[in-house]
């Protein structure tokens, strides 16, 4: 499994690729390689032919290929006429061969195909995909802890101060949008954008920690936000590609702890850091922390994308058969169209999807959960350090409330998945049909309860004659409400649209992302002119005012789905 790892990771592409094959080989450049018959360039002659189709009826494996050393050798390239066609194309019945030039999967087990690996390889990988997720959220509530540092330092407001977190969850909002569509063309696939993004989001760090004025800090926590926002997009659609339908919603469900887990321990260790030794230290953790992951990323992350995969399939057999004819599904659907075409389609279609209407009715609904959510992780301050006196180590400990919650939450999601969903899927199935994508909000509409509640306990019990520890469990049950409203929107979006999940879930981020961006401004000033009560009364009846419109979308997001071409027609 390692040896397959390395191969298909960046640093093994590029190893296998200035060796010529020699180092890291695929099966299709090892010299006992088995070639299907069909795709072999041009006829032999008929003397040749009936003597080669009696061997290659011998030797002939489950695929309906023919050995190299009967039919074909790296070093001479020998052919077949139409009877040994014949032949080949009979063993290849198996696998629907409508055109013999199509490179596809060898059969149903082919282990080059992500949905194949083993449960091992595909846990491995899908915690590589979390790492890198939660790697990047981290650097937005790493900085929270510098802020008072920076203020002193350059002698700014709060407002001034905490646009470094506005402008990172603007820059991870917008980046996707042109960006995550670079994925989902074969010829880039999904790691060498992430590799090259998160490289990027690794050395315009520098600038951040060496700053001499408070401009420079601003503009290049907007870049790096950018250029990190792939990992934060479409580490779901990753998730997707090596897992089946069945699967999903659970790896999807652990990657999300992996997002929701950054911001939460971020103040935590950021926090200490910043005490210690300055507004410094907490920026210098996100670069070794990046650049750890970008190391162990580059050596160990596979590509995962089967357009991707399959391209790369059908490039080596070129150069291995001299058939030029040879190309994936991928390379044959944009014949004709030049690269500009290709690109432009590409980095269109986020903005043209993000107006679907029942995307854009799901995406403005979660940016205003976040929206909220952001706006609430202002009041913090106000409660632990003022009320309670905790330090600026200390006051970041309240946070690691919410993995505790977190774990109790995705169990509890995993069991409805179990036990509820997939039995109520299967009998769909069994009677011809698919559950509209809008039953994966049902879920969603059920937990949305517990982000009022939490407010309410929050907000009226932060005060001196209440322990501490009270305030800490009432912003705990929030997690419940607003991890799994993301959950459900998510599988929503991608089971409504699956041909474009990169897209949509860029969609998803840039709505999401702008407009939480925002509200961290005003936050402190909210909660000290209301009060700690009345903000989060007000906050939690915004949260109940949502939910019809949640409602809404799950009793007539069909009649807005069919008004789309991309949708999925159920």
């Amino acid at each position: 499994m390692v040896a397959d790892l390395i191969r298909d990771s960046t640093i093994g592409h590029f190893i296998n690729f200035i060796s010529n094959g020699r180092l890291l080989p695929y099966e299709d450049q090892r010299q006992t390689f088995i070639v299907p018959a069909h795709f072999l360039p041009r006829p032999l002659t008929s003397s040749d032919a009936s003597t080669l189709c009696g061997d290659a009826k011998e030797q002939k494996n489950i695929s309906g290929a023919v050995t190299p050393s009967t039919v074909f050798t790296r070093e001479n390239t020998l052919v077949v006429d139409e009877k040994l066609e014949e032949i080949s194309m009979k063993l290849d019945e198996t696998n629907d061969i409508s055109d013999p030039n199509i490179v596809r999967w060898y059969g149903d087990d082919d282990p080059d195909n992500p949905k194949n690996w083993s449960p091992a390889k595909q846990a491995f990988v899908a915690f590589l995909i979390s790492l890198m997720t939660f790697t990047v959220y981290i650097g937005s509530a790493i900085y929270t802890p510098s802020i008072p540092g920076i203020m002193e330092e350059f002698n700014v407001s709060l407002p001034h101060a905490t646009l470094g977190l506005t402008l990172y969850v603007l820059g991870y909002g917008i980046g996707p949008m042109f960006l995550s569509p670079l994925q989902e063309l074969p010829v880039f696939g999904r790691n060498s954008i992430y590799m090259a993004s998160l490289f990027l989001f690794i050395i315009f760090q520098i600038p951040i920690f060496t700053a001499t004025n408070i401009q420079t800090i601003l503009a290049f926590r907007f870049v790096t936000g950018f250029f990190g926002s792939p990992a934060l997009a479409t580490g779901g659609a990753s998730m997707g590609d090596i897992y089946s339908s069945r699967q999903l919603a659970y790896v999807v469900g652990i990657w999300a702890i992996g997002a929701v887990g950054g911001p939460i321990i971020g103040p935590v260790i950021g926090g200490f850091a910043a005490q210690a030794n300055g507004w410094r230290w907490p920026q210098y953790e996100l670069i070794w922390l990046s650049a750890f992951s970008f190391v162990v990323l580059m050596l160990l992350l596979p590509e995962t994308y089967e357009p991707t995969i399959l391209l790369q399939r059908a490039q080596r057999l070129r150069k291995l058969t001299g058939n030029q004819q040879l190309m994936s599904q991928a390379e044959k659907d944009t014949q004709g169209e030049t690269v500009a075409e290709v690109l432009k389609e590409a980095l269109l279609r986020p903005f043209i999807l993000a107006k679907e209407p029942a995307l854009m009715f799901a995406n403005v609904y979660l940016g205003f959960v976040y929206a909220i959510f952001y706006l609430w992780f202002e009041a913090f301050p106000l409660v632990f350090t003022d009320i309670y006196h905790f330090n600026l180590g200390l006051s970041g400990l309240p946070f690691l409330g919410f993995l505790v919650s977190a774990v109790f939450t995705y169990t509890s999601y995993a069991l409805y998945q179990r036990y509820h969903f997939q039995p109520r899927s299967d009998r769909a199935k069994a009677e011809g049909q698919e559950l509209a994508p809008e039953a994966r909000l049902e879920i969603g509409l059920v937990a949305s309860i517990f982000i009022p509640t939490s407010l309410l306990i929050f907000g009226f019990t932060s005060r001196e004659s209440i322990p501490w520890i009270v305030p800490v469990i009432g912003a705990a049950l929030y997690l419940p409400g607003i991890y799994i409203n993301f959950q459900s929107i998510l599988m929503y979006i991608t089971s409504a649209y699956p041909s474009y999940a990169a897209s949509v879930l860029a969609g998803n981020d840039l709505f999401r992302s702008t407009i939480a961006s925002v509200f961290p401004l005003f936050g402190r000033t909210f909660f000290v002119n209301l009060g700690l009560g009345p903000g989060s009364a007000l906050l939690a009846g915004v949260s109940l005012a949502l939910m019809p419109v949640f409602w809404s979308l799950l009793k007539w997001g069909h009649l807005l789905r069919r008004r789309s071409k991309y949708t999925q027609s159920t």
